[in-house]
């Protein structure tokens, strides 16, 4: 398994996508935190107990929100476990304490933590010229979701193709 964490607009799903090429024969399975927003019920969008997006491009996640994200970590363990080789994208918007949500689930499972970074300024760009973030996600998170995480390396594409860093990423796995 390999977690890439990153703000918003840092490149992780590029390289998700890449790594899935560059690891093959093996099938990988990409999975972000993204497909986990997307599925959730109206009931917890925009909602206090939900996932908030402020208009300062901060997210909030309240108690409905971590019932349902630690049910999909627990999914995502479920199918590693039973031999899935999984790539998930995620944004630990808590820092260390988000990480230690999935370390309690991955138990026995054999994973590289990897910390994607990217300038904020040229992270807030790629956001900007997407038009599917809310502004100011990615320099809200540029930094805090590293706070405190532990990592087994580390990748910049500030100024690093998605595909570079998904080779350096492979050298670890093979």
């Amino acid at each position: 398994m390999i977690v890439l964490n990153g703000g918003s607009s840092a490149g992780k799903s590029g390289i998700a996508r890449c790594l899935q090429h560059v690891l093959l024969p093996e099938p990988w399975l990409s999975l972000s935190v993204d497909t986990l927003v997307d599925a959730l019920p109206a009931a917890l969008r925009d909602a206090e107990d939900g996932l908030t997006f402020e208009p300062s491009g901060e997210v909030r996640a309240g108690a409905g929100f971590r019932e349902v994200e630690a049910a999909w970590i627990e999914g995502v363990a479920a199918m590693a476990r039973a031999g899935a080789r999984v790539v998930v994208d995620e944004v630990f918007l808590g820092g260390a304490a988000s990480q230690e949500r999935w370390v309690a689930r991955l138990g026995g499972l054999r994973v590289l933590w990897v910390g994607v970074r990217c300038d904020a300024r040229v992270a807030a760009g790629r956001e900007t010229a997407r038009g599917d973030r809310v502004a100011g996600m990615a320099a809200a998170q540029a930094g805090v979701v590293h706070r405190g995480v532990r990592y087994d390396m580390e990748v910049d594409t500030t100024r690093t193709e998605a595909r570079d860093c998904a080779l350096a990423i492979a050298r670890r796995v093979t």
